[in-house]
């Protein structure tokens, strides 16, 4: 029992590739000898895997087993050393199932992956975002960097990383150079707009500094900071306090005004603003605006120039970007 124990003890320091390999090599080894030695008992070899295979996990069906002295001894040898390897083998690939859980809860991962979405700074806004992104497509890759002790999400497609987002190492961790956008929200739990502005534009720096072709769009607590931000060569920003401000002050002018702004930020109800690919047919704007109207969609802008009306007849160039508010299914259509 004592050498059984050492044994025991011995296998479960193996690497797992090792162990891996011993328990593959025993479970063919043994399913080919059993049919070797009891013929009539396993004609084939899968019969002999299929008892070998109950018998190693502790099933024990009983609809096969040995009954020459052989055969027995090789039952015997897997009574006592078989069952051992392959229970180390089972325990190790849960235990590494359980690590990986672990490494994952804590934001102790690498990620790998590309054409994902970054998001920085965990609030209930990023939370918002997440929903809205998930809403706009479940297939999206999400990796949230923060600091804090465990994953604020655990899902399938949204991982987390723990770790400064101004360091280098941490936005290796999460592959930015190799991300499809990164939001940056602004800390939530600094009081001070200036001091929130100023962790932002230290995280955008060093992602500029260390992955600059990279889409970023940052929160912006006050409008009068987003030179600096420019300066940073940082794509688009979203200026938070100003936004909210403008959007009472036209509702407190304009009843209902809100809901207007609601169906354009939110797909939960309504129109919503889509982006349209460029058809071959489309000469001049007047050819996409009358196109896109046949089929329910009023088109709006180019890029970020809502004057579109007021240039129907001059052609559209070929890096346009247009867009579109109409619903759901129209958009389907039109895609």
């Amino acid at each position: 029992m004592f050498i059984i124990k050492k044994i025991m003890r011995k296998m479960i320091q193996i690497s797992n590739i090792t162990l891996l390999i011993a328990s593959l090599s025993l479970v063919l080894t043994a399913s080919l000898l059993i049919v070797i030695v009891e013929q009539e008992t396993f004609p084939t070899i899968f019969d002999g895997f299929w008892w070998v295979m109950t018998t190693v996990t502790t099933v024990g069906y009983g609809d096969y087993f040995p009954i020459s002295i052989g055969g027995r001894l090789i039952a015997l040898f897997l009574y006592i050393f078989g069952i051992g390897i392959i229970g180390v083998a089972i325990g190790k690939v849960v235990d590494g199932f359980a690590i990986f859980r672990r490494k994952k809860e804590k934001g102790d991962i690498v990620y790998n992956e590309s054409n994902h979405y970054i998001i920085i700074g965990w609030s209930q806004k990023a939370k918002f975002a997440i929903k809205e992104m998930l809403d706009t497509s479940d297939k999206i890759e999400i990796v949230i960097i923060d600091d804090l002790e465990n994953a604020p999400i655990l899902a399938e497609n949204i991982h987390y990383i723990r770790g400064q987002a101004s360091e280098i190492e941490t936005l290796e961790k999460a592959n930015i150079s190799k991300a499809k956008a990164v939001l940056i929200f602004a800390d939530d739990t600094i009081n001070n707009d200036q001091l929130a502005d100023g962790k932002t534009l230290l995280i955008a720096s060093a992602i500029e500094a260390f992955a600059p072709d990279v889409h970023t769009i940052v929160e912006v607590m006050e409008e009068a900071h987003i030179k600096s931000f420019e300066f940073m060569k940082i794509d688009e920003f979203i200026v938070s306090n100003e936004t909210i401000s403008s959007l009472f002050v036209r509702s407190a002018f304009r009843n209902g005004i809100s809901n207007v702004y609601g169906q354009l930020l939110r797909r939960k109800y309504g129109d919503d603003l889509y982006f349209v690919p460029m058809s071959p047919a489309w000469i001049t704007y007047r050819d996409a605006f009358e196109a896109l109207l046949k089929q329910g969609a009023t088109l709006i802008a180019d890029r970020d120039n809502l004057g579109v009306n007021r240039m129907l007849d001059k052609d559209i160039p070929v890096d346009a970007e247009l867009y579109v508010i109409c619903d759901q299914i129209t958009i389907n259509k039109i895609l």
